[in-house]
């Protein structure tokens, strides 16, 4: 048989190369691709009906991302052995791509759509997440499905001051900057990531780095698409219209929906509800007979809508709501608001509201977390949920999905980097919208930074996020930033920029741009506005609690690390597990060991600050070594013509002398100690060649007088 193979290649700013492989797997798929990087390999297929299905006005796009476990020569673990659902990790990557493919896509065309990446060869030295947009779009790019690329997207970290694009595991543990950038040969798409508190004008940088690296990937697209043939694409008409209505809408429908947002109403429902009705009263008007299709309608609508709403902003400088451009909804919160709970905080602004809590667990309460490029544990998790009543809805509550997990993520991204280095707790917080009006990601940050300060976790400096968005046209040039968005200015605007930060810099950022040719300098405006917003919700958080507490809550567990000697890991178990059980169940706390640089690891926790301290006096006294000149408590374990043996020290016996009991001379041990007896004794030696130690009870002893001659 015959194949038809297409290979591409280039390489990256330090010499690494990436291949581009059509025409040997997959054959059957409308486009598919394997992209290869050092040992990672992706095999990226996509499928796209011929016609679209009948009222559907969006493009029913599916982006799944799965990394097989055989990949990286592992089993899958649980009980039935395979591949199951998409794990959040997963999940994440899907967003990335269908993030950034989505709006290259025709506005027209409506054709169901899938897209799937597979890892089939895994390799950490060469990170999958960076290669998967990539390999989507070079699998369009074979196809002949419409779609206005090619696009790619690279991550961009920032090493000991220096860029690195699609950087190691190593590498990318060492940044401060941890950014993935889609975009055009011409435009900047999507911007997804992390940072330890790094200047606007730092995180440009980074995009703009990001940004050279992708024009390569995107001019070998082209020529790849070139070679297979498919410049040319496949015909569709996926929309009817009637450009008579269209007129006839337009005509008497503007002006009202003009009127309506002129209003500036701060109230959502309100403002809907008056939208509404002028569309009902429109096909009110027409008869119940009229032959015009109602899909249309809302459709032609729907823009009227978006249209007025736009000038509003472009032309009178007038948002729906009634803010100045640059203006923050009003702010309250409040902390501690449930007793129960580890930590709690409501935050609103606006009509977006966020009721946060924050639960300490133990070590054993960690995420296991089991995938084909990486196995570990994580202590730190944050949940956002978002129900439908939060917006006025009913749906059923199928679990979270996509975007829950996406807004959980960037919010966790937010705050972890405040987190103390040196924290015993497994933290969760979870994130419940009570409210939405857009920007509740960014409530969800402002809400986990108060609730952690609640908790009493010592976080390194509080944590704010603000959406923006913009409004242009590109005829007239003109454009708007719009500071902490609506839901309606999400969805007719041309960018959603949400950034998080603390008063020194940026932590976390996740940008959407829906329109081409965003200049850096539009950027760097919306960077600065962002600025101010941010400090500015702050400084309302300021209000409610300006630190962490000092203390945990009463109700809250106590933790403690210990660190000791490897060779006495042995010692604090005992036999069997012997010794830490005994000391569990006569002080009730939970003691966990594990051996980590070739030092043992006591994570030791407790209900409350007595057994806490019954239980770290009793693996200290275990663990510690003994030092000559210390004075201990210890007991008689046995007696012998010549002294008695004590023991100072859990496990760790000495010899007291019968010359080191008394100043005076003792002839026997007759009578003189019983076994169980409790003595205070004190470590004089240690005998370098056997290890036994000497003990003294007498010099602890007031010494006698000498008897002079005349005493």
């Amino acid at each position: 048989m015959q194949l038809n193979v297409i290979n591409k290649s280039f390489s990256l700013p330090d010499g690494r190369e990436i291949s581009i492989e059509t025409g040997k797997l997959a054959k059957q798929a409308d486009g598919s691709v394997v992209v290869r990087m050092g040992n990672t390999m992706l095999l990226a297929t996509v499928v796209s009906a011929q016609d679209a299905k009948e009222n559907v006005d969006f493009l029913p796009l599916s982006v799944d991302y799965q990394e097989k476990f055989a990949s990286t020569g592992k089993v899958p673990g649980g009980f039935l052995k395979r591949e199951g659902r998409l794990s959040d990790y997963e999940i994440l990557i899907s967003r990335l791509v269908d993030r950034a493919i989505r709006p290259m896509f025709p506005d027209d065309y409506h054709a169901d759509t899938q897209i799937a990446i597979s890892l089939i060869s895994g390799d950490e030295n060469a990170l999958p997440d960076s290669l998967a947009a990539l390999a989507a779009s070079a699998a369009l790019a074979v196809s002949d499905i419409p779609f206005n690329g090619p696009i790619s997207e690279v991550r961009v970290a920032r090493v000991n001051g220096e860029f690195v694009i699609n950087p190691t595991m190593a590498q990318k543990e060492e940044a401060d900057i941890d950014m993935i950038v889609a975009a055009t040969i011409d435009n900047i798409l999507m911007v997804e990531g992390e940072m330890l508190e790094v200047s606007e004008d730092d995180m440009l940088e980074a995009i703009k780095v990001a940004h050279e690296a992708i024009k390569v990937q995107c001019q070998i697209q082209k020529e790849l698409e070139k070679e297979a043939g498919k410049t040319v694409k496949r015909e569709y008409n996926h929309e009817n219209n009637d450009e008579a209505l269209m007129e006839r809408m337009q005509k008497e429908l503007y002006d009202k929906v003009y009127a309506v947002v002129q209003k500036a109403n701060p109230n959502k429902a309100e403002r809907s509800e008056s939208i509404k009705k002028i569309k009902e009263d429109f096909v009110a008007s027409l008869g119940e007979e009229h032959e015009y299709d109602e899909f249309m309608i809302s459709q032609y609508f729907k823009k009227i809508q978006k249209e007025a709403a736009r000038n509003l902003v472009l032309d009178e400088t007038i948002r729906l709501d009634g803010r100045k451009m640059d203006e923050i909804r009003p702010i309250w919160s409040e902390v501690d608001y449930l007793p129960m709970t580890h930590g709690s905080a409501v935050f609103t602004r606006g009509e977006t509201q966020s009721l946060t809590t924050v639960t300490l667990g133990t070590k054993m309460d960690e995420q296991l977390i089991d995938g084909a490029m990486y196995s570990g544990s994580n202590k730190f998790m944050l949940h956002y949920n978002f129900p439908a009543f939060s917006t006025g809805e009913v749906r059923p509550n199928r679990g979270p999905g996509r975007r829950e997990v996406g807004h959980g993520n960037l919010a966790w991204r937010a705050l972890k980097g405040q987190l103390p280095k040196e924290n015993p707790y497994t933290i969760r917080v979870v994130s419940d919208i009570l409210e939405s009006n857009g920007s509740s990601s960014m409530a969800t940050v402002c809400a986990g930074s108060l609730a952690l300060m609640d908790a009493g976790i010592q976080i390194s400096k509080p944590v704010s996020g603000i959406a923006m968005g913009m409004i242009s046209d590109s005829k007239t040039g003109k454009y708007a930033i719009l500071s902490d968005i609506l839901g309606d200015e999400d969805h007719l605007g041309d960018m959603d920029f949400k950034v998080t930060g603390t008063e020194e810099g940026i932590t976390a950022t996740q940008m959407d741009i829906k329109v081409d040719g965003l200049s850096y300098e539009v950027l760097k405006k919306a960077l600065d506005q962002a600025k101010q917003g941010r400090l500015h919700i702050l400084n309302e958080m300021k209000k409610t609690i300006e630190a962490p507490r000092e203390d945990l809550k009463p109700n809250a567990p106590r933790s403690v690390v210990l660190k000791i000697d490897r060779e006495m890991i042995g010692a604090v178990i005992g036999p069997g597990g012997k010794v830490i059980q005994e000391i569990q169940k006569e002080t009730g706390a939970t003691i966990v060991i594990e051996e980590i640089d070739n030092k043992g690891v006591v994570n030791i926790f407790a209900v409350n600050k007595d057994d806490m301290n019954a239980a770290v006096n009793r693996i200290k006294a275990i663990a510690a070594t003994p030092e000559v000149g210390e004075v201990y408590e210890g007991k008689v374990k046995s007696i012998m013509p010549f002294g008695a043996f004590i023991e100072f020290m859990p496990g760790k016996d000495g010899l007291l002398h019968i010359s080191e009991i008394k100043w005076e001379r003792l002839e026997s041990m007759d009578g003189v100690m019983e076994v169980g007896e409790d003595v205070t004794v004190k470590l004089i030696d240690v005998d370098k060649k056997t290890g036994k130690y000497r003990l003294s009870r007498k010099v602890l002893l007031p010494k006698p007088e000498k008897k002079t001659e005349n005493s």
